[in-house]
Parts: C-alpha cells; structure tokens; sequence
C-alpha cells in the first residue's frame, strides 16, 4: 500500500450557507477561507454558484446560497476541512471531492473571487441603506387648500 502524505491532490467543495449568513456574504467568504486556509490547503478558486430554495428545509432554512471552492490539499488534512465545516455555525452543508478531470488552469478560469467581493461591497451598501434613510427627517406636509 503507497501513502500519499506530502503530496496534494486537489479538491472541489460545494459549501451551503443560509440566506442570513449569505447577508454578510464578505464575513461568509472569510469564514470559508479560514478554514481552507487553515489546513493547510490553497485556494485555487471561488465563486459564488447560485442561490436557490431548498428542495427541504435544513435547520429551518428554505433558502440557500452554494459557494464553490477549488483547492489544493494533502489529502490527510481534508478530513480537518471538512470537521471544521461540520462544526461551523455558519455553514448549513458541505460536499468536497477530488477532481483529477480538471486541470488548474480550468479551476482558475471558474474564478469568481471578485465578482464575490463586489456583491458583498454592494449588499454591505445595501444593508445601511435603509439605516440611512429611516433617520432622515421625513419631509413637511405641504398644507391643502380647500
């Protein structure tokens, strides 16, 4: 039997977050980089796969938002992604997988990081939006002639 330790493999992993973690996408996608970071592995790519009502209820969430993540890791130290995805609060499901049928350069190329880092800035905006016009003074009542 041959071991595999020092050698890594690179992984796909579907993550499932619920529409209130998902609020704070920029937090959401920090979170899932510590973990990956954490371990040991390297992000290739992430981006965010879609949002969509769930076909059940999960923690009493019917909606989600998937992230993929591409990464690279010894295979050893996926199971620790994969307990600290299990323990985290924030993540409803977790699904990695090896891929030997993709190359890097197709991993990168399905990069969305940025993409994720503009919809965060703007739901970021979007969330103190509201904040911002319920304490502007509200405008006087023109009085009506009769």
């Amino acid at each position: 039997m041959t071991t595999s330790k020092g050698r890594s493999f690179n992984y796909e992993a579907m993550f499932l977050l619920s529409q209130s973690v998902a609020a704070d996408l920029g937090g959401a996608v920090e979170h899932l980089k510590s973990i990956i970071n954490k371990s040991g592995a390297t992000l290739i790519a992430m981006r965010k796969w879609d949002e969509r009502r769930l076909a059940y209820e999960i923690d009493k969430q019917k909606r989600g938002t998937y992230i993929l993540a591409y990464f690279s890791c010894d295979p050893v130290k996926v199971s620790q992604v994969e307990r600290d995805c299990n323990l985290s609060e924030q993540i409803l499901r977790t699904l990695i997988l090896r891929v030997d049928h993709l190359s890097v350069e197709e991993m990168q190329a399905a990069d969305g990081q940025r993409e994720l880092e503009t919809e965060a800035a703007l739901r970021r905006a979007r969330a103190t939006e509201p904040a911002a016009v319920a304490t502007a003074e509200p405008a006087p009542a023109e009085p009506s002639e009769e």
